[in-house]
């Protein structure tokens, strides 16, 4: 997925390690430009900026525990809103615009 940066939200690598860390205690790793991830539901998440645009690229853990999904979500919308200045919401709004516009 792909997604837009609000004004004031600056496409940082550093800037969204950061968050990552924040939210995600364990399982963050860095190569070059690409984060990796492994956490709870999340069986691998990279991350990277490019064209000024957030990209994450998921793989989910078959068989985890719905509490674990759930925190695992949870904290994915979190970082999203901290990376790219947008709710949930903005997300899904915008996303349908994008379909719409095509």
């Amino acid at each position: 997925m792909e997604y837009t940066f609000k004004r004031g939200y600056t496409p940082d690598i550093e800037r969204i390690e950061g968050i990552l860390r924040e939210l995600f205690s364990s399982g963050i790793t860095r190569n070059g430009e690409r984060i990796t991830l492994s956490y709870g539901a999340l069986k691998s998440c990279q991350i990277w900026i490019e064209k000024k645009k957030l990209n994450v690229l998921t793989e989910s853990l078959p068989g985890a525990p719905d509490d674990i999904i759930m925190d695992t979500n949870r904290r994915f919308r979190k970082f999203l809103e901290k990376a790219t200045g947008y709710t949930t919401k903005q997300r899904v709004q915008m996303a349908k615009r994008e379909v719409q516009g095509e």
